[in-house]
């Protein structure tokens, strides 16, 4: 659990323009604190940051922000914290808070997704809202974004169990309009999940962070309908960057919203015609879930060494905020000449520089403070066009 004062200031860090969720994180590891890595952040200025005093988001800003959340009935969870979803917290690089409305008691079941088109066919509606039924009556939480198609199919179905909606914008700015109805519903035996403001509007970026929280907070993910562009084949993938089972619906070859699926399950996604085809596949998983034996969960949703996205970079030592910067300016040079518009490995980057790896890390965030890199996710980096 975060003291008052650094939680707010962990708002104030990820509010801040031209921070992300990497760089947030980046910036707590090396400074320790988001206390810290607020006051050193105008020392970047030095080095290119956009980041400028004024910039960075106020204590008056993130007080205001939570008064408003707090009058809507919304709650801030930070990673880790209780009603955070529990899965989520082992991701690559977690968005740092949720805002949370509804019941977070939720989260003690095993969550499974369920996404697929917006522009779905009857049969499509039908088939996931009876595979949402039964996995919520077998103890599932069902998690979906909230969209026209089979995510509101999904809700529906689900509300008597418990679902979990995901949405691109703030919690009481309900997209679509019509499933504002929906939305309350979900609240009195579920939640609805956000990391966004009060009253921020959704744009069309805002979608995949949306989709990553949905796949990150679930054991899986299941794909009833999808064309071969569709943000379902996005939560699909991100789904397997994340260690996550993806479980597709087959659908008629003829049939384009059925493109994506079939894909999915050439390349190898679980065929799925059933909610126990759902449960054999994750029946040792379920087991450990039913053991609360979080090790042995954590071990089968963490891939490679990204065990926790908040310790994506080791931890400084005590050094004053001058031994901090000291030497940034040689590093970042010999950085960015290692760097090319192919993407690299963080890990290997620090390899092949022979620096230290927090100093390696600490000129990526200033690279990409001064908008000069570019991130795929928490591991890749590439020079910015």
């Amino acid at each position: 659990m975060l003291g008052e004062s650094e939680k707010l200031a962990w708002l104030r860090l990820i509010r801040t323009p031209h921070i992300g969720v990497v760089t947030f994180w980046e910036l707590l590891s090396h400074f320790g604190s988001a206390i810290a890595a607020l006051e050193a952040l105008p020392e970047f200025a030095k080095f290119g940051s956009r980041v400028t005093v004024r910039s960075i988001s106020t204590v008056a800003a993130a007080e205001a922000e939570l008064k408003r959340a707090a009058a809507a009935g919304m709650t801030l969870h930070a990673v880790n914290e209780p009603g955070f979803p529990p899965l989520l917290s082992h991701v690559e690089a977690p968005p740092p808070l949720l805002y949370v409305k509804g019941q977070t008691g939720v989260w003690e079941r095993p969550a499974v997704a369920v996404v697929g088109s917006r522009n779905a066919s009857a049969a499509g509606l039908k088939f996931a809202a009876e595979i949402s039924s039964e996995l919520g009556r077998r103890g599932f939480l069902i998690v979906s974004g909230l969209a026209r198609g089979i995510d509101g199919a999904a809700h529906r179905a689900s509300l008597p169990f418990a679902t979990c909606a995901v949405l691109p914008g703030g919690l009481d700015a309900i997209y679509p309009p019509e499933h504002k109805s929906l939305a309350a519903e979900i609240t009195e035996n579920g939640v609805l999940v956000s990391e966004c403001q009060p009253g921020f509007i959704a744009r069309s970026q805002d979608f995949p962070r949306r989709n990553r929280i949905i796949s990150g907070s679930s054991l899986g993910v299941v794909v009833v309908e999808a064309t071969e562009r569709s943000g379902s084949l996005i939560t699909a993938r991100l789904a397997g960057e994340q260690n996550r089972e993806v479980f597709a619906v087959p659908g008629h070859p003829f049939e384009p919203r059925a493109e994506g699926s079939n894909r999915l399950i050439k390349e190898g996604a679980v065929f799925t015609t059933s909610a126990s085809d759902i449960e054999d596949t994750l029946q040792t998983i379920l087991k450990a879930w039913e053991r609360k034996d979080p090790i042995t969960v954590e071990s089968h949703m963490v891939k490679g060494d990204a065990s926790a996205g908040r310790s994506i970079i080791p931890p400084s030592s005590s050094e004053s905020t001058a031994d901090n910067f000291a030497f940034l300016g040689d590093t970042i040079s010999d950085v960015e000449k290692l760097l090319s518009l192919a993407p690299i490995d963080v890990d290997d980057l620090c390899r092949l520089s022979g620096l230290e790896a927090r100093h390696v890390h600490a000129a990526l965030v200033s690279l990409d403070l001064a908008g000069r890199v570019d991130r795929r996710g928490a591991r890749l980096v590439a020079l910015r066009p």
